[in-house]
């Protein structure tokens, strides 16, 4: 077995880090830059700080606040026209996994001029590498900063799809606790099982590596430790800089492995449904991760340690089941729920679902335990 490590340049991280935007950039001699968020990011002010700090340094800043949730396809090529427009020289992305997602498809989309949606369809590939970028996350869930990979949704297929490449490797990543202590409780729970999740799924992933395991056990550690604190008190800067850390090295994880079956069953219920990423992974990852237990017994034990449960005297089998059950308990003190017959989700699209899940096989060929389309429709009806 061969395996590789792939990571981003360079990582500036730390309670007011973000003051160093102006060094990155002059790093890339970039004078005339974009900077790609979302509205919401935009409405709270996170890009007010970068924004002047490039400026006052005779930065050229053009603002991009448009990107939505789960961007579709053609929506992010739209970005990547306006972009065009302005003659950059770096992109830098500010928010969550939608916005970072979109800046690296923006960045590598300027240096080579073809069309999203050739890539899409397996039409072309990217040549080149894409010009410099900046990711600043502000959430703690994701990854994207540390990843080589963007989601798009491809509404016609009622999917969402990854598209996975080297050349998009963010060139530098700040994290900065303070851009997440304005964090609203419902998405620090649920971007926090969303980087938790990665973590679980690559550590048992079958291309998890020695590097994957090194990561996703401390990105496992530091969410496990702090996701309660960061939910309940969400200007503790210790917790959330703990879960950007562990977010990161989340991500670092996916570049170095893969996720498996809970990523697999969500993108259908994001896809069609428009629920959330983080929420549609939260609530499947104790399901699946029960339905795996079987194949997973030591890993999941390994887990339970770095969790610091409370597992002195059991048996491996039993260190696993306490794991399993602390996924449960985690859901359930962070108020973690999704009615999905609210947004149409009943027993009669099951089939729907089943199919459209089992069909991203990207994923699910790295689970650790086969699963047939019976399995993936006991799961989604358990999450009914």
């Amino acid at each position: 077995m061969t395996y590789s490590l792939l990571h981003t340049n360079k990582v500036i991280a730390g309670a007011g880090c973000v003051a160093q935007i102006t060094d990155v950039v002059n790093s890339f001699d970039a004078t005339n830059v974009v900077i790609i968020t979302d509205q919401g990011v935009f409405n709270a002010g996170l890009i007010n700080e970068p924004k002047m700090l490039l400026e006052q340094a005779g930065v050229n800043v053009h603002v991009i606040s448009d990107t939505p949730p789960e961007p579709p396809v053609d929506k992010v090529n739209d970005i990547y026209k306006v972009a065009m427009q302005f003659n950059v020289e770096m992109v830098i992305g500010i928010g969550g996994g939608s916005a970072m997602d979109t800046a690296k498809l923006v960045a590598i989309l300027l240096n080579n001029h073809v069309a999203l949606r050739d890539v899409v369809d397996g039409k072309v590939k990217f040549k080149n590498r894409g010009i410099p970028t900046l990711m600043i996350p502000t959430t703690s869930g994701t990854g994207s900063e540390a990843t080589q990979n963007s989601i798009v949704l491809v509404p016609e297929r009622e999917l969402k799809v990854g598209i996975v490449d080297e050349k998009m490797l963010p060139n530098c990543v700040i994290l900065d606790p303070k851009m997440t202590t304005g964090l609203p409780k419902h998405i620090t729970a649920n971007t926090g099982i969303d980087a938790l999740c990665h973590a679980i799924e690559c550590y048992i992933s079958k291309k998890c590596s020695p590097f994957t395991e090194m990561f996703a056990l401390k990105s496992i550690e530091l969410i496990a430790k702090s996701i309660r604190i960061a939910y309940e008190d969400g200007h503790n800067l210790q917790a959330r800089e703990n879960m950007l850390l562990g977010s990161y090295l989340g991500g670092v994880s996916i570049a170095t492995s893969s996720t498996v079956a809970v990523h697999a069953l969500s993108y259908p219920l994001g896809g069609k449904y428009h629920i959330p990423h983080g929420l549609s992974n939260a609530i499947l990852l104790p399901d699946v991760m029960k339905f795996n237990l079987d194949a997973c017994v030591e890993k999941f034990a390994r887990i339970a340690k770095a969790m610091d449960l409370n597992i002195a005297g059991l048996t491996e089998q039993e260190a696993a089941e306490a794991m399993i059950k602390e996924l449960y308990a985690l859901i359930r003190d962070l108020n973690i729920k999704c009615d999905l017959k609210t947004v149409g989700i009943t027993e009669d699209i099951l089939d729907e679902l089943v199919d459209t899940g089992y069909s991203v096989r990207r994923l699910l060929d790295n689970n650790p335990k086969e699963m047939t389309k019976q399995d993936i429709r006991g799961i989604y009806k358990k999450i009914l």
